[in-house]
C-alpha cells in the first residue's frame, strides 16, 4: 500500500472466500501503482462502507463476486446501481461463477468486466497491474 493522494486508485474487494482475499491482496502488493484495498466478506458490508466515511468516495474501483451468504453479488450491484450516490461506482466482476445468466445480469448492470475464478495467480498480478495502470492514468468521478 502506498500513501493516499488524489491519484491513489481505492480498491474495495467483496469476496466471502477468505483465501481468495488473500489472493487479491496478494496480487495487490505486486503492482507498483499507487492504490489502497479495502476488503468486505459480503454486499452488506460493502455498501455499509462505501456508504460510510472510512473509505474515500473518490477513484473506486469494486472487485466484486457473485455468490455470497446474506448479500450475493449482484444483488448487491442492483442497490449499488439504484443508489443515486453510488451508482456510477466502477464494477469488475471477480467470481467463480460461470453462469451465463450471472454474467448476463452483470453486465446489464454495467459491470466494466467479468474475471472467472480460479485464475492462475501470474496471470492475475498481471490482470491487477493492468487494472492499476488504467485506473491511474483516467479520472474517476
Amino acid at each position: 500500500m502506498h500513501h493516499l493522494d488524489e491519484r491513489t486508485t481505492h480498491f474495495l474487494a467483496v469476496d466471502d472466500d477468505y483465501l481468495g482475499l488473500m489472493n487479491v491482496e496478494q496480487a495487490f502488493a505486486r503492482t507498483r501503482y499507487r492504490h489502497h484495498l479495502w476488503t468486505a466478506s459480503d454486499g452488506h458490508e460493502a455498501l455499509a462502507l462505501l456508504r460510510s466515511d472510512a473509505m474515500p468516495a473518490t477513484r473506486r474501483v469494486i472487485l466484486l463476486d457473485a455468490h455470497m451468504p446474506r448479500m450475493d453479488g449482484l444483488s448487491m450491484l442492483r442497490e449499488l446501481r439504484a443508489d443515486p450516490c453510488l451508482r456510477l461506482a466502477t464494477v469488475l466482476m471477480l467470481t467463480s461463477s460461470t453462469d451465463p445468466r450471472d454474467r448476463a445480469d452483470a453486465f446489464h448492470l454495467n459491470v466494466a468486466g467479468y474475471v472467472v475464478k480460479p485464475i492462475r495467480f501470474a496471470a492475475f498480478v498481471e490482470l491487477i497491474t493492468a487494472i492499476c495502470r488504467y485506473w491511474t492514468v483516467v479520472d474517476l468521478p
